[in-house]
């Protein structure tokens, strides 16, 4: 399965990010992809640097929003897995991957369940966790297990979408470092980010998309360092092996062939489901074991 990864800036506007968008998915469609995974809130800015109630007017046009990228599906034919700012109700606002079908029709939708809160990263300030569950999306090129960001540092909801049948686990995710830090620093925090998730590439025998943001972006409101979005957007097999990786710099339209297949040969091989002790796991419904 022919699968594009768009990694890019964005535009300093809704309006001109997307078009920039739009003509790279109906690019990714030329040259042959089926599956087009976009990075978290990816029409506009990483809002979440800054504690700011004015910043919820940007969930205001969800349904609006719905509408438009099941368009975008449906024109080039393309099951498209979006990252979007939902106004669920007067004060309750999820972020929530959103999956279109290529005719444009809603295949399902995941809302982000682990929430951060460190400097620059304030999402507990504008989002609820999520309550739909680690549910995997049927569509016509697989059962997807769709998480977001902060999620991917959690084995636990990699393997629930595993052992519920999901196919491929994918990430949309807005990650980067300051500038400040110093470079051994940098280098570690990018090693842990990929070295996770091939982790529960190679855990649960499937083959992982990860797409991130790229490009510098500080919120101006605010006396912050700003956030450099480190790109690097992967693709892992169930083996964890290394099958597309994307610049640290550059927006990029990342292609990867992917064969659903080989999860049932590596399993085969590794048959970790197989040799699960789920009946000594009772510990793990448990914050902290004293």
């Amino acid at each position: 399965m022919k699968t594009a990864l768009i990694q890019h800036t964005f535009e300093n506007d809704k309006e001109t990010t997307r078009i920039k968008t739009i003509g790279m998915v109906c690019e990714a469609a030329k040259a042959g992809a089926r599956l087009v995974v976009l990075q978290e809130l990816h029409q506009g800015p990483y809002f979440c640097q800054s504690e700011n109630t004015e910043l919820f007017d940007f969930a205001e046009d969800f349904e609006k929003d719905i509408a438009f990228w099941s368009g975008v599906a449906k024109e080039h034919g393309v099951v498209l897995v979006t990252s979007l700012f939902e106004k669920r109700a007067p004060g309750l606002y999820h972020n929530t991957a959103v999956v279109f079908e290529k005719e444009g029709s809603i295949a399902g939708k995941y809302r982000k369940m682990h929430i951060p809160d460190d400097p620059g990263f304030y999402e507990k300030f504008y989002f609820t966790p999520g309550d739909l569950g680690f549910e995997p999306i049927d569509t016509s090129v697989g059962r997807l297990g769709v998480l977001v960001c902060w999620d991917q540092w959690y084995p636990e909801a990699a393997r629930l979408m595993a052992l519920k049948g999901a196919q491929l686990l994918i990430y949309p995710t807005a990650i980067g470092w300051f500038d400040a830090d110093p470079e051994d620093e940098k280098r570690r925090q990018k090693d842990a980010w990929i070295t996770v998730q091939r982790g529960h590439a190679v855990a649960n025998g499937l083959p992982l998309i990860a797409v991130n943001r790229v490009g510098f972006e500080r919120d101006e409101s605010e006396v912050l360092e700003g956030i450099r979005f480190w790109g690097g957007s992967f693709v892992c097999g169930p083996q964890g092996e290394m099958l597309a990786a994307a610049s640290e710099t550059e927006e990029e339209i990342l292609y990867c062939d992917i064969d659903l297949g080989r999860s049932e040969e590596v399993r085969r091989w590794w048959p970790f489901l197989r040799d699960r002790r789920i009946d000594a796991y009772e510990g793990l419904l448990k914050r902290f074991i004293d």
